[in-house]
């Protein structure tokens, strides 16, 4: 059976608390869902919100046109008379996911009207939309307790409906309040009524279920699921694209057009893009979730992948990192120096474990880059000579004024100096930074993520742990920096990333 996903990260992942994409980053991740994660249909907004919405929706569907997706580009309208579909067919969008009330509660509560009204309203919409041209589906919205508290209310209004030019029934878990055994046995029942009808499942996540929800309703029948990136969406969020997929994919044996491996990407655009992070160990997209950390399970995986499960980090575009702290065994720290192409005799494997663990017990993060500054540091060695060394640095910041930042570094005993201004203390050091690296014709990493750690509770002296995440040479790596200054942290961090391309 092939599973049809609309994701609604451009209108419902968009009503998360704070989150507000401007139109070029709905249009980038409109393209980036369509063109390479394959997405059969996507929500991009909500009809009559603001100017910028509108103009949102007019990029996006001059681009979708030219390429051949206007068709699955859609936009959530409401029973307004003409209003929401004028507001439509001016933005050129071709297909509106109408609004109407799933609950006899959401019906006489808010619109005080009958159903039979109702079903007037929405019949005067559906004509208006075949004489614009407009492709209709419906929201059937607060469903689910339309299905707990007024079932009689639910299957009227079906009944009545099936016959209309209505492509599919959306039947959205509104507020939240299924579990798997109700979601399963109302799609069940519906689905037996109306055998013909192609029914899409939207579940909220208020309990947690949201995937759990989606399983169920794919049991039962239905024929597409609604998706977000990372889960966003009001309230708890919705089911997230990429756990829905491998769910999909691997616990119900279905398939689907999405491109795995763009799963990744596209979790870090949208993460950008919303300003809201993706927790470490959210399924398939976390930083951490397909990290081992006990030395333990490193060890069962050289002898033969023995903590290894169906999710492989390869199929998400991704690799299987082993973690460095108080539970890492030799097995881990193994892994990690194959990475750096580091091998040690088993005596000074004995050492750089002790003093991994003892680090861990510190609650100090340890980085696979920070491995050979730990051999030194054990062995007194010079298996990571620091050829690039701070002088002096002044970093200022003025109420009102540019930041400033001076830097003299040497660099194989030659001494270099620049001044400059920047965003911010440290963007100030990195100007002056890469001035230098300019005129010495030397390339330098991108940061790509930048993530700064205060312990719970931490006083205003506390150390921070700055960990930066960079790019060079197609390879990423992290460096960790830790001072009570937190720009302090981020320039240790900045002179070890730039020691090991140096090395490189």
């Amino acid at each position: 059976m092939k599973v049809e996903v609309m994701d609604t990260t451009l209108r419902d992942g968009e009503q998360t608390s704070g989150v507000a994409f401007s139109p070029t980053e709905k249009l980038n991740i409109a393209k980036i869902l369509l063109e390479e994660v394959k997405v059969d249909r996507l929500e991009v907004a909500s009809a009559r919100i603001s100017e910028g919405e509108f103009e949102g929706v007019k990029k996006i569907v001059s681009w979708a046109e030219e390429k051949g997706f206007l068709n699955q580009i859609e936009v959530l309208g409401f029973i307004d008379g003409t209003k929401s579909l004028d507001w439509m067919q001016n933005a050129g969008a071709k297909v509106i996911n109408l609004l109407s009330k799933g609950s006899l509660n959401h019906l006489e509560g808010q619109l005080r009207k009958t159903k039979e009204a109702h079903l007037a309203d929405i019949r005067r919409s559906l004509d208006y939309a075949e004489k614009l041209g407009i492709s209709v589906n419906l929201y059937m919205e607060d469903w689910s307790n339309g299905m707990k508290n007024s079932p009689d209310y639910v299957f009227y209004m079906l009944s009545e409906l099936q016959h209309e030019n209505i492509k599919r029934f959306m039947l959205p878990d509104t507020l939240g309040v299924l579990n798997p055994f109700e979601c399963n046995r109302f799609f069940k029942n519906i689905i037996k009524e109306f055998p013909n009808l192609h029914f899409d499942c939207h579940t909220h996540n208020d309990y947690d279920l949201a995937v759990a929800n989606v399983m169920a309703a794919l049991d039962a029948g239905a024929k597409g699921v609604h998706t977000t990136v990372n889960g966003l969406g009001e309230r708890s969020g919705n089911a997230p694209l990429a756990s829905v997929v491998a769910l999909a994919h691997d616990q119900m044996g279905m398939e689907t057009r999405i491109d795995e491996k763009k799963l990744n990407k596209v979790s870090r655009m949208v993460e950008v893009f919303s300003g809201t992070r993706i927790p470490s160990n959210k399924p398939i997209v976390g930083e951490h979730v397909f990290t081992q950390t006990c030395g333990v399970h490193a060890d069962g995986d050289s002898k033969g992948n023995l903590y290894f499960n169906d999710l492989t980090p390869e199929r998400f575009g991704r690799l299987r990192k082993y973690a460095l702290g108080k539970t890492s065994g030799k097995a881990s720290i193994r892994k990690n120096l194959e990475e750096l192409g580091i091998e040690l005799s088993p005596d000074t494997m004995e050492k750089v474990t002790k003093k991994v663990v003892e680090l861990g017990d510190k609650k100090e993060g340890i980085t696979t880059e920070d491995l050979p500054y730990i051999i030194s540091d054990v062995m007194g060695s010079e298996i990571i000579k620091e050829k690039i060394k701070i002088h002096n640095y002044f970093v200022t910041h003025v109420f009102n004024l540019k930041p400033n930042a001076t830097l003299s570094i040497e660099i194989e005993g030659e001494y270099y100096e620049e001044t400059s201004i920047g965003d911010g203390q440290y963007d100030a050091f990195m100007k002056a930074l890469k001035k230098i690296y300019k005129r010495l014709d030397k390339n330098i990493a991108t940061l790509i993520d930048y993530a700064v750690t205060i312990p719970p509770g931490g006083k205003t002296n506390a150390l921070v742990e700055t960990v930066i995440k960079w790019t060079f040479d197609n390879r990423e790596f992290k460096t960790r920096g830790l001072d009570s200054d937190q720009t302090s942290a981020a320039i240790q961090a900045t002179m070890k990333m730039l020691n090991l391309i140096e090395r490189e």
